[in-house]
């Protein structure tokens, strides 16, 4: 109180002389880096900048959904399902759509773009106020590129890669080792007996061929651009359209998810599973039983060593695993080892953090194999060679 007379006392300066404080906002978006400042300049320019390095883990339950820079109360859902904020913090009485919608308005006056420029889906969920100004920072950067602009036309690749510039590469990394990695498992599974099962080793290669991509494109953290759900939805389509596609992924600013909605994204993705899997295993299948029936042909002594493989228990076996074990594996590799860990240490070395994610999906891909050979075994779609040869004796 005293300060304040002080300044506000005409005795306080003998000479009278008024003090120019400037006027500086007290609302900021995420970051912000101030990079000019006078006394003499009350204009303040404000550039974003990525999430801290350090994310903390989710509150699954209300929470801000993982994301540090979410200062509003994790409110509930609205009539649609979408987790939003819901209180209000010290920001200077702004919600957190308000301040997602300033921002991105930021950075599109920055790039010198305007809202009508933007997908149509992308500006809705500007209007509305779901994404930050990172993510149009993202979606401006991707646009660079030709192939990656002709590839964000379709919108589920272009929430992935909203949500991770690497998405493309870590389907490259998987579908490229996929093959060499589940060969060497079957090989170190089998061994001795790994040419004469040579048919159901091709089944196995097959049906990952096929599933690989989907395993890496259904589990991955997504930026929500869909619209909203019809008025007369039924509760379970609003139930499910408010889970994120990955269970433990990290929430946008202004969204949250509780411990049930990240229950049903492993539900759905468990179910979405399962019709990939069982419709691979069908592909692969098929195609073996005709070269073994091709073999049979040419070759008819092998006629009694080799057997047709079983089509629908393989099938429906296969689209279990996946539903369960891939499904489990790959969540908690996208959401969690990736998302989590490993970007957060280490988004500004980019070749480093593509090396890592190769090794970890490579031994991720490997592990997947083992365990789906002595499944198969455990549940009596396949058989060991050895077993075969003591029953035949």
């Amino acid at each position: 109180m005293s300060i304040a007379t002080c300044f506000s006392s005409p005795s306080f300066s003998p000479l009278h002389k008024s003090i120019s404080i400037p006027k500086i906002s007290t609302t900021f978006p995420l970051h912000p880096r101030i990079s000019s400042f006078s006394t003499t300049n009350t204009t303040t320019t404000l550039r974003y900048r990525q999430p801290s390095p350090f994310l903390t883990f989710s509150a699954l339950p209300g929470g801000n959904g993982g994301d540090i820079n979410n200062s509003d109360g994790g409110g509930g859902n609205d009539d649609n399902g979408k987790g939003n904020g819901g209180g209000r913090g010290g920001s200077g009485g702004e919600d957190a759509g308000d301040k997602n919608r300033k921002e991105a308005m930021v950075v599109l006056e920055e790039a010198g773009r305007s809202m009508e420029s933007l997908p149509k889906d992308l500006a809705a969920a500007v209007q509305s106020g779901r994404i930050p100004g990172s993510v149009i920072e993202r979606f401006l950067g991707l646009e660079k590129s030709g192939f990656m602009r002709w590839l964000m036309q379709f919108g589920g690749f272009k929430e992935r890669l909203l949500a991770d510039d690497l998405f493309l590469a870590k389907v490259a990394m998987e579908c490229g080792v996929g093959i060499f990695t589940k060969t060497a498992a079957e090989y170190e599974r089998r061994r001795e007996n790994f040419f004469k099962e040579l048919e159901i080793v091709f089944a196995d290669v097959v049906m990952a061929i096929i599933a690989d991509f989907m395993l890496v494109y259904l589990p991955a953290p997504t930026v929500s651009l869909r619209p909203p759900l019809a008025v007369n939805a039924g509760a379970i389509s609003k139930f499910f359209y408010s889970c994120p596609d990955n269970a433990f992924q990290v929430a946008l600013p202004g969204t949250s998810y509780s411990l049930l909605q990240r229950l049903g994204a492993v539900m759905r993705n468990g179910a979405k599973l399962f019709a990939v899997g069982t419709t691979s295993s069908l592909v692969g299948t098929a195609v073996t039983n005709a070269l073994i029936n091709a073999r049979k042909a040419v070759d008819k002594s092998s006629g009694a060593e080799v057997e047709n493989v079983p089509i629908l228990s393989t099938s429906v076996a296969y689209g279990v695993y996946m539903a369960v074990s891939s499904n489990l594996r790959y969540q908690v590799l996208a959401g969690v080892i990736e998302q989590r860990i490993l970007e957060p240490l280490l988004h500004q070395h980019k070749l480093m953090l593509s090396a890592i994610c190769f090794a970890v999906r490579t031994g991720n891909t490997f592990l997947g194999s083992l365990l789906w050979v002595d499944y198969a075994r455990l549940v009596g779609i396949q058989k060991a060679h050895e077993e075969e040869n003591t029953a035949l004796e």
